[in-house]
């Protein structure tokens, strides 16, 4: 029953469910995002903000 009380490795699996959340919600704005990212469409971050500006 010693293995019940051992917490050593607790740490370590706290910061790999950090950093694995922290990639999930990275992936994730990249896919939503992704058409900024590409060159060939006609959407633009700049005119975005402009429309959005003149229509508040």
């Amino acid at each position: 029953m010693k293995f019940i009380n051992d917490v050593k490795g607790q740490g370590a699996a706290e910061y790999i469910l950090l950093f694995g959340g922290v990639i999930v919600i990275a992936i994730a704005a990249l896919l939503i995002y992704r058409a900024y990212f590409n060159t060939n469409t006609s959407l633009s971050a700049s005119s975005d903000i402009s429309h959005i500006r003149t229509s508040v």
